[in-house]
C-alpha cells in the first residue's frame, strides 16, 4: 500500500510538471471572452469555401443542450467538453467563439465550422454542435420540416430566458431567434470555414513627395 500511495504521488507530480490538468469533467474553461455585441461587427479570422444556401427561411429555433443525453454520442462530448456556455446569453461557443447550433445533415458533421451571413449583413459564427434527425427534416437535410429552421441554436434556456425573455407560453423569443433583431433576416450566404486563418496584411506608403514652399496645414482650406 505504501508503495502504491508513492507511485501515484509520483504520477501525479510528473503531470504537473508536464503541464496536464486533471478534470472533472465540466464544461471547458473560457479561452474566448464572448460578447453577442461584438456580432454586429464581427470580422471573419478563417478562409473559407462558399456553399449553397439550401433555404431561405428566416425561422431560427433553438434546443436546450441538455436534451442531447447520449453520453457516447459525438454531439454530447463535444457540446459538453468542447464549448462553454455564456452565463449571460446562454449560447454555448468553442474556443474561437463560434456559436454552437443544430444543423441537418445537409450541413457537413459535429464540429464543421461556418460562416452564415444574413441579408441584413450580420455574419453568424456558427459551429454545428448538433444534427436534426433526418426523419425531421426535408429530403436533402437542410431544413426542418415542421418549422422550416435551418438554424438551431443549441442553449441554456435558463440564462437564455432571463437575458432575451420569455413570453408566456414559457419559450425564449417566443420560440424564434428571428425575433430579435440580431438575428432577423433571411440566408444570404453560408461559407465553409477552414483551419488556415486568413493573413492580415497592413501597407504603408512612405516617401511621399511633398511639394516645396507648400503649406500643408492649410493646404486646400481656402485661406
Amino acid at each position: 500500500m505504501k508503495k502504491l500511495f508513492c507511485y501515484v504521488l509520483m504520477l501525479c507530480v510528473a503531470l504537473a510538471i508536464c503541464g496536464f490538468t486533471l478534470t472533472d469533467g465540466d464544461q471547458s474553461e473560457d479561452s474566448y471572452d464572448f460578447d453577442i455585441n461584438a456580432l454586429y461587427d464581427y470580422q471573419k479570422e478563417f478562409k473559407t469555401e462558399e456553399l449553397s444556401v439550401c433555404s431561405l427561411n428566416t425561422a431560427k429555433t433553438y434546443m436546450d443542450y441538455r436534451m442531447t443525453t447520449v453520453v457516447s454520442s459525438r454531439q454530447y462530448q463535444f457540446l459538453r467538453y468542447e464549448c462553454t456556455v455564456d452565463k449571460t446569453t446562454g449560447f454555448l461557443y468553442d474556443k474561437d467563439g463560434f456559436i454552437a447550433v443544430a444543423l441537418g445533415s445537409y450541413y457537413g458533421e459535429i464540429g464543421d465550422r461556418y460562416y452564415f451571413t444574413l441579408d441584413s449583413g450580420i455574419v453568424l459564427p456558427l459551429v454545428k454542435g448538433e444534427e436534426k434527425a433526418d426523419e425531421d427534416t426535408d429530403y436533402t437535410g437542410c431544413y426542418h420540416t415542421l418549422d422550416g429552421s435551418v438554424i438551431e441554436f443549441v442553449i441554456d434556456d435558463e440564462y437564455a430566458a432571463s437575458y432575451f425573455g420569455a413570453n408566456g407560453n414559457g419559450y425564449v423569443l417566443d420560440g424564434n431567434y428571428n425575433n430579435y433583431s440580431l438575428f432577423n433576416g433571411s440566408i444570404a450566404k453560408v461559407e465553409k470555414v477552414l483551419d488556415e486563418k486568413v493573413e492580415r496584411i497592413v501597407s504603408y506608403q512612405i516617401d511621399v513627395d511633398i511639394p516645396q514652399n507648400v503649406d500643408i496645414f492649410n493646404y486646400a482650406s481656402g485661406y
